[in-house]
């Protein structure tokens, strides 16, 4: 029908803990990811890796109906080329999965993925634990969102400031520039409001559409999910600690 709304654009948001990966997870990596894995020496970043590629292949090999192993994962830094960028999906063009597309985030102890088809997806995924938010903040909020922040009382600062965070970041991972592009730059809606982007940085060549969601992952994660696009977006949750168990 002619000028009928466009149903929501559902976003599946998988999520667990880093707990719950078990060492027999390292089976699934391919040779690349192997080697990256066993050259990472901190071993909280080791755990980060292990759990974000095994989340990625697992409930992808599910919907591509594929061994978690043999789901064809790229790496492809946009700008010297190496196997260290943002990870897709290396499916032909014009297949049935042509579309899928999907994002990672992890942060403390928690991952995240979210997958979406038909447009190009970003999460984002803070827990907050540690961050000191006035030394952080001006690296992160635009003038007009730092004095929005220092209106509110204290104690409120720290979880408006996550939402702004993982809005911009959402945002970037979206459009595929990641954080090449200043954060204080990209100005977004304040934490109360609807999630939308107000100004784009001048870095950028255009102006992009794209719609946002905010959540919560792992009952205590602020999180936002950004998809190009006019379509506006609805979020499905899921969680993955009982899948990431399973493998001993």
């Amino acid at each position: 029908m002619t000028g009928a709304l466009r149903p929501p654009r559902p976003v599946q948001v998988w999520s667990g803990r880093l707990p719950d990966a078990r060492p027999g997870l390292v089976g699934l990596l391919d040779p690349v990811e192997r080697g990256r894995y066993e050259a990472t020496a901190d071993p909280a970043n080791r755990a980060r890796f292990l759990a974000g590629c095994a989340v990625s292949r697992l409930v992808l090999g599910e919907l591509l109906g594929l061994p978690p192993a043999d789901v064809p994962l790229r790496r492809v830094c946009s700008r010297c080329g190496g196997p260290h960028g943002k990870v897709t999906l290396d499916v032909p063009a014009g297949s049935a999965h042509a579309d899928v597309r999907f994002s990672v985030s992890h942060s403390g102890d928690l991952i995240g993925l979210a997958v979406c088809r038909g447009a190009e997806v970003g999460l984002d995924v803070e827990d907050g634990v540690g961050t000191d938010v006035e030394r952080v903040a001006p690296r992160v909020l635009a003038d007009t969102e730092l004095a929005a922040l220092h209106a509110r009382p204290p104690a409120e600062r720290p979880a408006a400031f996550l939402r702004y965070w993982t809005r911009k970041e959402s945002v970037l991972k979206a459009i595929g520039v990641g954080l090449r592009v200043p954060l204080r730059r990209l100005r977004v809606s304040d934490p109360e409001l609807p999630p939308a982007v107000l100004s784009w940085p001048e870095q950028l060549d255009v102006c992009h559409e794209v719609r946002m969601a905010d959540t919560v992952v792992g009952t205590t994660h602020p999180a936002s999910v950004s998809v190009t696009g006019t379509t506006e977006v609805t979020l499905v949750r899921h969680d993955t600690s009982a899948i990431l168990r399973a493998w001993r």
